[in-house]
């Protein structure tokens, strides 16, 4: 458990046994409301950690679904109904944010108050600021050229380059998924060892990195749009 979780001890509803969170009271199997505040973590059961065996994922959605079907309450109170409504909800938006490994990395860092959209301005990663420069050049002269209706031989050579630079940039990409994951391996030993300032440390990492893939997923959407207008 990382330093910002708080342990939850919650008790049931209904006989007052303690439940800690779980989806169904461990006494009486009567289903739990959802805790407020309850992150996707928890509430499959799993640490808040970034490296997550896919097979166990997939177990634990599918024995929840199964649980939490709308068919298992046909006969309960309308409270019950809502509650497994609101918990199967849940569930898919858990499963969601936890089976992509990027979507898993931004989860947490907003889970951390790391990752706030619109908080700042993208900016190009100094090591790329030529090649975004030569980039916007090409764009702006296929622009010029479309607008000028110059001749195809022309139009294809620029768009020839700029396809050749989306894949540079697309190679971009392949690195800075690597960094990712290595950060993210940095983040679950901080858990393990329950280091304090190395886990802020990879946090701030991977929240540096995810600027960087955002920033270069952006240029070649960007170019891959341009290059599809006629």
């Amino acid at each position: 458990m990382s330093a910002t979780e708080a342990a939850v001890t919650t008790t049931c509803r209904k006989c007052g046994a303690a439940t800690d969170g779980q989806h169904f009271c461990p006494k009486c199997g009567v289903i739990q409301p959802v805790e407020r505040g309850s992150d996707h973590f928890r509430f499959l059961g799993l640490p808040r950690k970034l490296w997550i065996q896919m097979d166990d994922l997939e177990a634990r959605f599918h024995q929840l679904s199964w649980k939490l079907h709308p068919d298992n309450f046909m006969r309960a109170s309308e409270e019950e109904r809502e509650m497994s409504l609101e918990r199967g909800s849940q569930l898919n938006d858990a499963y969601r944010a936890l089976r992509d490994p990027v979507a898993r990395v931004e989860y947490l860092l907003a889970l951390e108050g790391m990752r706030k959209e619109g908080a700042t301005k993208q900016q190009a990663p100094p090591e790329l600021l030529e090649e975004v420069f030569e980039l916007n050049e090409s764009l702006d002269e296929l622009r010029s050229a479309r607008g000028a209706h110059q001749d195809g031989t022309e139009m294809e050579a620029l768009r020839r380059r700029l396809e050749e630079a989306a894949r540079g940039f697309e190679a971009r990409l392949k690195d800075v998924d690597e960094q990712l994951m290595a950060a993210a391996k940095d983040w679950d030993a901080t858990v393990d060892s329950g280091n304090a300032a190395a886990g802020r440390a990879a946090l701030a990492r991977m929240n540096e990195i995810l600027n960087r893939r955002s920033y270069i997923r952006n240029l070649v959407r960007g170019v891959t749009q341009e290059l599809a207008t006629e």
